[in-house]
């Protein structure tokens, strides 16, 4: 059995007063991270889970609510909490690149210093599958910005499926992606239709039949779609929410 912990589930402005997007997986062979917003360390942190238990982080995008807490989720796992093993950081074309960048232009540099552990960096393209730590992962193309290199995901945690949209908004595709998981974990910035790179609640009322998934539960929440959680037929996430599969 897979448990799932979401540790942000706001959109890129802190909607309602959550943290960014990051959702925790634990497995019986090991755990791991959903993408890695600005406040992941501290989500994690308050919810009691351990950085050590994460053997794999998976990004979603290039956008810093999906990414950019990584540069200093590596310093914390190096000068807090001295890890030893492996971390595998895993995303879209340019992952590698796209962190280091990142990590320079917040004086985090990640260059030329002695790690205690191995980080491993690995590219996957849509259509592409690969094995990370206790997961087996396939990358699909999503409908968002794309100087973002956006992708969503379905992961084999196990016995279980989780499939995870990243930010997107609605294409023809994307129930075909999402078919028989266990667990559909899907973005909803919006209440209304208003814009094509991210998903709404009207969106999703109107296409749930189509979703052959056990479970959907909506993050990524805006302003509005915050102060819907709990008063829909949707589920919603909220930050510390944990889920058994």
């Amino acid at each position: 059995m897979s448990e799932v912990v979401f540790i942000g589930t706001s959109d890129a402005f802190g909607a309602g007063g959550r943290r960014q997007s990051a959702v925790f997986a634990r497995g019986e062979r090991g755990g791991m991270l959903f993408d890695c917003g600005g406040t992941t360390n501290t989500g994690l942190s308050d919810l009691g889970i351990s950085r050590d238990e994460i053997d794999v982080i998976l990004i979603s995008h290039f956008h810093g609510d999906h990414f950019g807490g990584i540069p200093a989720f590596l310093y914390a796992a190096l000068y807090t909490d001295h890890r030893k093993h492996a971390l595998e950081i895993v995303g879209p074309p340019e992952i590698e690149a796209r962190i280091h960048a990142l990590a320079d232009a917040m004086g985090h540099n990640l260059g030329g210093r002695e790690w205690s552990f191995p980080v491993q960096y690995r590219e996957v393209q849509a259509g592409e599958r690969l094995a990370a730590g206790p997961a087996q992962i396939e990358a699909f193309a999503t409908q968002h910005q794309p100087e973002a290199n956006p992708q969503g995901y379905r992961v084999q945690l196990g016995r279980e499926q989780i499939a995870y949209s990243g930010d997107t908004g609605w294409f023809e595709g994307l129930p075909g992606h999402i078919a028989g998981s266990d667990l559909f974990i899907c973005e909803c910035t919006l209440c209304n239709r208003e814009l094509d790179f991210h998903l709404s609640l009207e969106e999703l009322r109107e296409h749930r039949d189509d979703f052959d998934t056990n479970r959907l539960i909506l993050t990524h929440l805006g302003e509005e779609m915050s102060r819907e959680r709990g008063k829909i037929e949707l589920e919603t996430a909220d930050d510390g929410m944990a889920v058994k599969l």
